[in-house]
């Protein structure tokens, strides 16, 4: 299940909800379009209690879940059109532009649904939630089973979707996908939501992450005896003659300083990424042979 789980996201937003298989995305989203009711609290959308009220919360938005279960009988064409009836609404310019851009033409709609390919289903799935123009976007794993250029073009329509004031709920297990999206960001582990932040506040952190490569095992003791005493410097790991370190940008002087009285053949730093960031969350199931190692 999921716990005290409190979010919301906003007009012309991207939320993303990050976290592994099993960790309370797909539960939450059942609750948010009105599948399930909650124990305790309410699920609202655009001020409408969702369980309740699911039929009229329906009409406003565009839902692709998780696991992708076609009705079988249908041709891709015709569950096309079931959707159409079932939204009351019939967008064929809109519906044109979303089969272009995923590649879905007459000759593959024509195919029953069960014996299309993952990928297909996937395609087919993401059309029908985007056809309507709906307000609220919810989407469940969107990009699982797509190729790599669909999936850039998947990113693409998310950034303009947000430019025309959609409100997206984005969840996902994949990095890059959340990343190059999301306004802002929450991780979820065993049902409770662990952070949520800004994404550009993590991009623009002041901490940094530097890998520094020693000629010898000698050089790399001695030179991290001498940074514990740099107050924000942090030894996250080291390997041999290389050392993985993080600092805070205002010690980085003092930093290379010690640098520069060290025997080093290799230095390169980085920004935390959203993956270090997540693992930090995980670290324990990594170690010891969690689902994420």
């Amino acid at each position: 299940g999921v716990f005290n789980v409190n979010l919301h996201v906003d007009q012309g937003e991207a939320f993303g909800f990050l976290g592994p298989n099993g960790a309370g995305k797909s539960t939450t989203i059942r609750h948010l379009m009105g599948f399930s009711r909650p124990d305790s609290g309410c699920t609202k959308m655009e001020g409408l209690e969702t369980f309740d009220h699911y039929a009229e919360v329906l009409n406003h938005v565009g839902y692709i879940p998780g696991e992708i279960a076609l009705p079988a009988g249908l041709t891709g064409r015709e569950f096309i059109r079931m959707m159409q009836k079932l939204q009351k609404i019939e967008n064929e310019q809109r519906l044109k532009e979303m089969k272009d851009l995923f590649e879905l033409d007459d000759e593959i709609l024509k195919s029953e649904t069960k014996r299309m390919s993952l990928g297909v289903k996937r395609k087919l799935a993401v059309v029908t939630a985007f056809m309507s123009d709906p307000d609220v976007l919810i989407l469940d794993e969107p990009t699982s089973g797509l190729d790599p250029v669909m999936q850039e073009n998947f990113i693409s329509l998310i950034h303009k979707e947000k430019e025309r004031g959609k409100t997206i709920l984005l969840s996902s297990h994949i990095f890059s996908e959340i990343d190059s999206t999301c306004d802002r960001i929450a991780i979820i582990k065993d049902g409770h939501i662990v952070s949520e932040f800004v994404a550009d506040d993590l991009k623009h952190a002041s901490r940094k992450y530097y890998t520094v490569t020693f000629r010898d095992g000698a050089g790399k003791d001695a030179f991290l005896d001498k940074v514990g005493a740099i107050g924000s410097a942090n030894i996250l790991r080291t390997e041999e003659n290389e050392a993985y370190l993080s600092i805070e940008d205002s010690d980085l002087n003092a930093f290379i300083a010690l640098l520069s009285d060290a025997d080093i053949t290799g230095f390169s730093n980085r920004r935390e990424s959203l993956e270090d960031y997540f693992l930090k969350f995980y670290k324990e199931d990594k170690d010891f042979g969690g689902a994420l190692k």
